[in-house]
């Protein structure tokens, strides 16, 4: 049973994981787990960047937003990781408070490995930060550490999660007026979004770096009866005579 409700304007539902249990030599399924996913709506999105604006990471928000990056993986993201001329960066690393303090480390699975191809306005915002952050190194003199860290703290030094969250996410959530919803909330944002708009889960899968197309599937099986609609709206067109717009054959 698949269950989706809406408050707040804010977009929820529940993705059914299968759970295992090693008994003796052999794996076990003993229940199955009713995950909540939170998402943003396309106006709450938008309300969040407008927040966001013309602060400092205004561009991990973009990208948070716009490519589903993990947080750790964002705070993780060097310059060496990011091409603007190609319009693309990898994510290789992720950033995670342990015992011993903050830790670089490997993401969590060989897909989280992964290339991802910016947009225009993700790359004009990157570039912005770019400006801004050789104006805080300037600004900061001999006080700053150079991490090579596209998002560091105002002396070059990995930024602590928990005050991103503390400091800088929260506050902006309640600037624009939206619930507490986790950072996680806006990778849901990204995947809820560009499958309602038809995008193929597979592209979805590899912009997440999930491990295979079915955990996408799976973890955002609320989104079938919209996708289902979005199917049948389309036999619609096809077979009625309403054609979709597309190219003539002399259009070259």
């Amino acid at each position: 049973m698949i269950g989706t409700a809406t408050t707040l304007g804010t977009s929820y539902g529940c993705s059914c994981l299968t759970r295992w249990r090693i008994c003796g030599s052999r794996l076990r399924r003993v229940r199955k787990a009713y995950v909540e996913i939170v998402a943003l709506t396309v106006e709450q999105a938008r309300a969040l960047l407008a927040a966001a604006a013309g602060n400092r990471f205004e561009a991990l928000f973009i990208l948070a937003l716009k490519t589903g990056l993990r947080r750790g993986e964002l705070l993780a993201l060097h310059w060496a990781d990011v091409d603007l001329d190609k319009g693309m960066l990898q994510v290789r690393g992720t950033l995670r408070r342990t015992r011993e303090g903050l830790s670089f480390g490997i993401p969590k699975t060989p897909a989280s490995r992964r290339k991802v191809v910016l947009s225009p306005t993700s790359m004009a915002a990157v570039r912005r930060h770019q400006v801004r952050q050789d104006e805080e190194r300037r600004t900061a003199g001999a006080l700053w550490q150079d991490f090579g860290l596209v998002f560091p703290n105002t002396v070059g030094r990995p930024m602590e999660p928990r005050d991103l969250l503390s400091d800088v996410y929260r506050p902006l959530l309640k600037r624009a007026g939206l619930p507490p919803v986790t950072f996680h909330a806006l990778r849901h944002t990204a995947a809820t979004l560009l499958l309602a708009e038809g995008e193929h889960p597979k592209v979805v899968q590899e912009l997440l770096g999930h491990a295979q197309v079915s955990i996408t599937l799976d973890r955002y099986s609320h989104m079938t009866p919209r996708l289902m609609s979005n199917a049948a709206a389309l036999m619609d067109r096809l077979l009625d005579g309403e054609e979709p717009s597309s190219p003539t054959p002399d259009s070259g």
